[in-house]
């Protein structure tokens, strides 16, 4: 089984200081109450979907380069639901920080949505971009054509422009929000591609933007981060970053976020964010937020995780679920997405959240992932 949160990391005091902090423009609104006695795990649910994973899951790659890093755990501040227009299901499935506020994407459209918290709202609400990877452009590129697209993650590049990930086709699409004009990039896969497996729902999974390269992270199966090049739109490098905290499920990438030269790598079954400097492959922080995720009352009972969605900055980690239309217990049949708003332990001066630091071999800068 999976190492559970060791005592004292639970979110019980999380909502009683829900109104502090902001995340610029966006007022922080209520909460919702984590339900620790409320947990009574969907075992039909969870079986059924864990032994589906289990089934599919092929080796799980070993980490070249392990050092020692600190572990911290994310309380959060702020938990809120999703509301999206209409009686729609939404899965969200990326975050982005997007002119001093949050933009999701549901994997089921390219449509994003800006997410906007009202002040003392008890949900935010999700209000569609429409002039961003417009249906009708999209098309155009597979003219006369049916467009299915999976829409798994989002980023912004230095000049503005708009990446959004695709796992069914394993696309990476660019849209210019001054014009509204989509291209999908033509990036050549080769050196990568004996990481490419059939399976399209276990493909490109979270992308995100910095110092001149993109990364997208396959997800699973064979999970592995690749760094391209913007400017020539090589592939120019490839890793595998594994938490220290054990997985049954192996390892899972399911978002990725850039800050301060940094790449953050959700991983959704250890239920973990890694903070990783991506050109020495070097894991240099470990965040557990698998206490929050678990007191949410989708009665996983920390089985599978659920989190897509990553966005991170000086003084926050943002979180979303896609519980893939699965109700919270105790809510009478409530299944929209949740937001998570946790402050950085890291950057607090009095060390509270710190859970410890595990010993491990020195690094040795590995250049990619070995089967």
């Amino acid at each position: 089984m999976k190492s559970q949160p060791q005592p004292g990391s639970a979110v019980s005091g999380a909502t009683k200081n829900r109104h502090v902090g902001r995340l610029s423009c966006l007022p922080v609104a209520g909460s919702i109450q984590p339900q620790p006695s409320r947990c009574k795990p969907a075992l039909g649910w969870a079986f059924g979907s864990v032994l589906g994973l289990a089934l599919s899951l092929g080796p799980v790659q070993a980490q070249e380069a392990r050092t020692n890093w600190p572990q911290y755990v994310l309380t959060p501040e702020l938990v809120l639901p999703l509301q999206p227009p209409g009686r729609v299901r939404f899965d969200a499935s990326a975050l982005l920080l997007y002119e001093g506020g949050l933009v999701t994407v549901r994997d089921q459209e390219p449509t994003p949505y800006r997410i906007q918290i009202g002040p003392g709202a008890t949900a935010a609400t999700l209000v569609p971009l429409t002039n961003w990877f417009a249906p009708d452009r999209l098309r155009r590129l597979v003219p006369g054509q049916h467009l299915e697209l999976d829409c798994e993650g989002l980023a912004q590049d230095n000049q503005g422009r708009l990446y959004l990930c695709d796992e069914v086709h394993r696309w990476i699409l660019r849209c210019d929000p001054r014009t509204g004009q989509v291209e999908r990039l033509a990036i050549d896969w080769a050196p990568v591609k004996r990481y490419f497996g059939a399976d399209r729902n276990a493909s490109f999974e979270g992308i995100a933007i910095g110092d001149g390269r993109l990364y997208v992270a396959n997800e699973r199966t064979a999970p592995v981060i690749i760094a391209v090049d913007l400017a020539s739109l090589k592939v120019v490098d490839h890793f595998v970053v594994i938490p220290h905290k054990a997985s049954l499920w192996g390892t899972h990438y399911s978002d990725l976020s850039w800050w301060g030269h940094r790449l953050y790598v959700l991983c959704r079954q250890h239920q973990v964010v890694l903070q990783v400097k991506p050109h020495t492959h070097t894991v240099e922080a470990e965040f557990d937020y698998a206490a929050a995720e678990n007191c949410l009352g989708y009665g996983t009972f920390g089985l599978l995780g659920l989190m897509e969605g990553l966005a991170v900055d000086e003084h926050y980690f943002w979180l979303v679920t896609d519980n893939n239309g699965l109700a919270r217990q105790g809510t009478k049949g409530d299944s929209r997405p949740v937001l998570l708003k946790c402050p950085r332990p890291d950057r607090r001066s009095d060390g509270a959240g710190v859970r410890s630091v595990r010993p491990g071999p020195a690094a040795d800068g590995g250049s990619g992932p070995k089967h």
